[in-house]
């Protein structure tokens, strides 16, 4: 436990300073949203690779990001941060169409999180908008209702 918390320490002063220094600027938005490490419950190797993308996604590498936070979906299909995350890549590299379905994915599967059903990245996403997903569900813009 104290492993795990000191890991989600460490990646997010990596991320600081990431932004802090400005990154390797390959491309996409200015400013960066917060993403998110995976809860303590995750499978390890999509954890793992979860990680990994969040290093790279700091370092504004997002290519490399993407294909992390692809493995860690591909380990763990319900892994609703890593969804979030590579709908922040997708944000990032300006393709809407596809981290618009990665961020529906992510509140789907995550109903009560509030920093993923409260980010700008998804509060941008048209209100009213109800959209299925592989799992069948909807998504509702507002957090509590409808789903």
């Amino acid at each position: 436990m104290v492993q795990k918390r000191m890991r989600s320490v460490a990646i997010g002063i990596v991320g600081l300073i990431a932004l802090t220094l400005g990154g390797c600027a390959t491309g996409g938005r200015e400013t960066l949203e917060t993403a998110l490490v995976a809860p303590p419950k995750a499978v390890p190797a999509a954890a793992a690779a979860n990680d990994e993308g969040i290093k790279l996604f700091y370092a504004r590498q997002w290519e490399p990001a993407k294909a992390k936070f692809e493995a860690a979906i591909q380990a763990q299909p319900t892994l609703a941060e890593a969804h979030y995350n590579l709908g922040l890549v997708y944000d990032a590299l300006r393709q809407d169409r596809e981290a618009r379905k990665h961020f529906i994915e992510a509140a789907n599967l995550a109903p009560g999180n509030k920093i993923i059903w409260s980010s700008p990245a998804l509060r941008d996403i048209e209100v009213g908008v109800k959209a299925t997903t592989k799992s069948g569900d909807f998504y509702n813009p507002t957090p509590g209702h409808g789903h």
